[in-house]
């Protein structure tokens, strides 16, 4: 009996990774065939910035089709000369000898004693150098599977197929305008799928919002028929480490459709939809109200009872501005909440707002901050703000029955405002806001969206 199951465990095993792999190389082929993708001419991915997010989606690409080198090829591409400082090359340290996988692999690709010398100060690593070792700067507590990385923008995407914008929106319109530069003769556009989360705002010849998505189309000239955004209210190191979560890819059905297969696994279920500038502006909004909620949290000692009134107020006006934007804006709230809440729990920018609060961060020290990446919350309390103070735009005011700008029915993103961008407050505001007596009912606010005609197409750039 004995015997029999020595023999027989493995051949289970055995057959359970085959089924898997069998099963991946199927999608595979048939996403291929969807590109017209012939035997032998490899499908070429190809992520642009390797920030947190960035960097876990093409590692999750690599564990899935990276064994298919005959028909598939994974890159990433990030600028070299990021040092690394000794502080972080001492974290890594600990982190590498914590996990006993890691640190096997590291000795059989002798690349161990790079981060040996590092942590003694004894040589500088660099962020391009350790993203090949599955090391990314903005999250080095989660190592991730070892990657092609490319520090040529060039020789990255000139003749990619698929490319992954994880880049910051801030970022996002420099650099590919760049890539415009080595597209001019290519005769088939590619496919861009955009992870950036973060708006800018444009006040001519009408105020309105201008997307990642949007960017990388004017810069680029590519259709938008071929520019998708994927989001969802997930934490990079946690999809990573294979914690249940769902995203939507948005766009163009005809290539939203066989991607949301191709990018699905187990684990990380991917749905598609029509709606992509809408999503995308959702993306940026809750990270403006997640930096408030940080500063609330930490000015209040975590208190549960503040952090449910600011989250009454933050998500009433969230649920006004998307009424704004959008003609059915019941569709949106449980995607928004969802990501809201994510971010609110364990996002970058509720930390940022977190530590400003606590007087550990400067707003001097910018929005790019070692360890974490772009704080993009920063960049979109500002663009909001512009653009909800225009008076072409203006709503009734239920209270004082005359026109204002809809900011003015806003009073925590007026608040942020003040903190973040005029620097004319201290993080305290944010709990004088809470608090004043004027504030109105934020069920008021909801009742006063849902009431009213407030949809202004014309903010997303539509007739």
């Amino acid at each position: 009996m004995v015997g029999n199951i020595e023999v027989m465990t493995p051949n289970v095993y055995s057959n359970g990774v085959i089924s898997i792999v069998n099963g991946l190389e199927e999608k595979l082929d048939e996403f291929r065939r969807v590109l017209g993708k012939s035997d032998g001419d490899l499908l070429k991915i190809v992520g642009v910035g390797a920030g947190a997010w960035g960097s876990v989606f093409a590692a999750l690409l690599q564990d899935s089709y990276g064994r298919f080198r005959d028909k598939v090829q994974i890159r990433i591409w990030r600028r070299g000369g990021r040092a690394v400082d000794r502080a972080t090359a001492e974290h890594l340290f600990e982190v590498i000898n914590s996990r006993e996988d890691v640190l096997r692999r590291l000795i059989r690709r002798c690349a161990y004693l790079k981060y040996v010398e590092a942590r003694l100060g004894d040589r500088v690593l660099y962020a391009d150098e350790i993203l090949k070792d599955g090391f990314c700067l903005n999250m080095v507590d989660t190592p991730l599977s070892p990657m092609k990385v490319v520090t040529n923008l060039q020789e990255a995407v000139w003749d990619a197929d698929i490319v992954v914008n994880g880049l910051p929106s801030t970022e996002t319109r420099e650099v590919f305008e760049e890539i415009r530069n080595y597209w001019k003769e290519r005769i088939n556009h590619p496919i861009i799928i955009s992870l950036s989360k973060g708006i800018e705002a444009a006040l001519d010849p009408v105020p309105h919002i201008i997307t990642p998505t949007q960017m990388i189309s004017r810069a680029t000239g590519v259709p938008t028929e071929n520019i998708l955004y994927l989001g969802g209210p997930n934490i990079a190191s946690e999809i990573y480490n294979k914690e249940y979560a769902n995203a939507r890819i948005c766009g163009a059905e005809k290539w939203r459709i066989p991607l949301a297969k191709f990018l699905r696994q187990p684990h990380f279920i991917v749905w598609d939809n029509s709606d992509l500038v809408t999503h995308e502006v959702m993306g940026g909004l809750k990270n403006v109200y997640a930096i408030g909620a940080g500063m609330v949290a930490s000015l209040t000692n975590e208190s549960a009872t503040s952090k449910s009134v600011y989250f009454a107020h933050c998500t009433s006006e969230m649920i006004f501005i998307t009424h704004l934007l959008t003609e059915e804006p019941e569709k949106l709230a449980g995607p928004l909440l969802a990501d809201t809440y994510v971010t609110l729990l364990k996002g970058r920018n509720a930390w940022y707002g977190q530590m400003i609060a606590k007087g550990e961060l400067s707003l001097d020290m910018g929005d790019s901050i070692s360890g974490k990446g772009m704080i993009q919350g920063v960049s979109a309390v500002g663009a909001f703000f512009e653009l909800l103070s225009q008076s072409s735009l203006s709503v009734l005011h239920p209270n004082e029955k005359k026109s204002v700008a809809p900011v003015e029915l806003c009073p925590i993103l007026k608040t942020l405002y003040k903190i973040l961008i005029k620097r004319e407050q201290d993080s305290l505001a944010i709990l004088e806001a809470l608090r004043d007596e004027r504030l109105n009912d934020p069920r008021e606010r909801i009742e006063i969206a849902q009431s009213h005609a407030f949809y202004k197409p014309s903010l997303l750039g539509q007739p």
